[in-house]
């Protein structure tokens, strides 16, 4: 079975749709260490598969307005791709699909599924029929992506905040000598 690929948005766009009011952005990688991968995966409950993360910290002329995280997931049998809004205080503020390349389930695409992801921390449960309903036909891809996105939350929490703090580019963080 051919799946059909469905581009969404590119990265350039996902960046103009979660962070609209924002006149910067500047896109960055980090590897993850051993130690790091551990950690997220303990917290999150789900295994890194790529230890490379990208993301783009968007901002406007005085603020951070929050990061935006890419990750793929596996659907059934093809990759996922999606952006993650992250607020600089670790909250989802939005979830957007990039490429979705399955055949089935294509219905994760939309707002109302994908909005349920709004607000969420790294203290939320974050679990499939728990608060994250299911879409029939699509279960793969919607445990998938709310692994997913749990995954990322956690990746933000003890990654790429604390990396963007050290950097003086969040709030709170300590003046550069």
């Amino acid at each position: 079975m051919i799946g059909r690929a469905e581009r969404y948005l590119s990265a350039a766009e996902a960046q103009k749709v979660c962070f609209p009011k924002a006149d910067k952005s500047e896109g960055q990688k980090l590897k993850l260490t051993v130690e790091q991968r551990k950690a997220i995966e303990q917290k999150a409950g789900v295994k890194v598969r790529n230890p490379e993360i990208r993301y783009s910290v968007a901002g406007d002329s005085t603020n951070i307005l929050g990061v935006l995280m890419f990750d793929q997931v596996l659907g059934k049998h093809e990759l996922i791709d999606y952006a993650a809004a992250i607020s600089p205080e670790g909250k989802v503020l939005q979830v957007e699909l990039l490429e979705y390349r399955e055949n089935y389930g294509g219905e994760i695409h939309n707002a109302k599924w994908r909005d349920q992801f709004k607000g969420k921390t790294t203290r939320s449960s974050l679990k499939l029929n728990d608060d994250i309903y299911n879409i029939s036909g699509a279960t793969l891809s919607c445990r998938n992506v709310t692994d997913g996105v749990r995954r990322l939350l956690a990746t933000f929490e003890l990654v790429v905040r604390p990396h963007l703090l050290a950097a003086a580019q969040l709030p709170g963080a300590a003046a550069k000598p």
